[in-house]
């Protein structure tokens, strides 16, 4: 007889699984709320870390530090600020590390960042500032003791013009000093598979995280995945067909889908996960508990209320 082996996933228990949350900072007093609802509602958890976005713009460079300087202060969660190097100079560029490291940050997502005229569009670094995310690890690493991240792209960066060129500039950003890879998010786990056989062979040893997005509305993240080259596949499309009216059911169904994508990995081997929340925690948190993670202590909202801010 035939000795059916046990599914990984179906063994998870608390303690099997670490993850890692992403959110972006708020633009007005309302989506505040709701960044800290939403980071209450998923600091139960007990994440690795929780990360911060960062656009170009020194409005919302403002707020990712105000943001990231309030988690340090208000809670005791462990903070990865996200840096680019899109319109500034290396000063200006190393001024904001010096100021994350000032806040008590240790952990820095380093992304190059897209072009100022749009993602799609050719890429020019700012004269006198760093080329690109090799570049910006390599400042950072002589600035402060920092752990980095760097972003890494199962499908291949839009921009790359092979697959042996994008591995080498993400080899180049480890060689620079970057010691994790969190992965662009992709629906189709062999393209993740596939690109962490690939990185191993071209001597890409730090941990690659694969990065994953719960679909609660399938236009919206269609669109970001047109933006940055991650495929849908049709049978995921078929999942969601005729459910653009019906939120309640697309959220049911993302849920499905996610943890269906998460678990997969698990049986593969995988017990880490970085989550694009997208500021919004229902789903992920329903995913995490399917990967056996279960709360502990109180939520952050409940020791840190929020805080209004002026021109948040």
């Amino acid at each position: 007889m035939t000795e059916i082996k046990e599914r990984r996933s179906r063994l998870v228990g608390s303690g099997d699984i670490d993850v890692s949350f992403e959110f972006f900072p708020p633009k007005t007093d309302r989506m505040e709320e709701g960044l800290w609802s939403a980071i209450g509602r998923l600091a139960p958890l007990r994440p690795e870390f929780v990360s911060v976005t960062y656009g170009a713009g020194g409005s919302t460079r403002e707020r990712t530090h105000a943001t990231v300087a309030r988690i340090v202060k208000d809670t005791s969660l462990h903070p990865a600020a996200h840096l680019t190097c899109v319109q500034a100079t290396k000063a200006e560029v190393d001024e904001v590390v010096r100021g994350y490291w000032e806040a008590g940050v240790r952990h820095i997502v380093a992304l190059r960042g897209d072009p100022p005229t749009g993602a799609g569009t050719r890429y020019e670094p700012h004269p006198g500032g760093y080329a690109n995310a090799a570049d910006l690890v390599a400042g950072i690493r002589r600035i402060g003791d920092f752990e980095i991240s760097v972003g890494g792209y199962p499908e291949m960066h839009p921009e790359s013009g092979s697959l042996i060129a994008d591995l080498d500039n993400l080899k180049a950003k480890v060689d620079a000093g970057a010691t994790r890879v969190i992965t662009q998010f992709f629906f189709d786990n062999s393209h993740y598979l596939r690109f962490l056989e690939r990185a191993r062979a071209a001597g890409i040893w730090v941990p690659i995280t694969p990065g994953l997005v719960p679909i609660h509305n399938y236009k919206q993240v269609s669109s970001f995945a047109a933006r940055c080259g991650a495929t849908m596949p049709s049978w995921l499309a078929r999942r969601f067909e005729g459910l653009d009216n019906d939120p309640q059911t697309t959220h049911l169904v993302a849920a499905a889908v996610a943890a269906e994508q998460a678990m997969g990995l698990v049986d593969e081997g995988l017990k880490r996960f970085h989550f694009y929340t997208l500021n919004r925690a229902d789903l992920v948190y329903a995913i995490c508990h399917l990967l056996g993670l279960r709360p502990r202590g109180k939520s952050v909202t409940a020791d840190a209320p929020v805080k209004k801010t002026v021109n948040a």
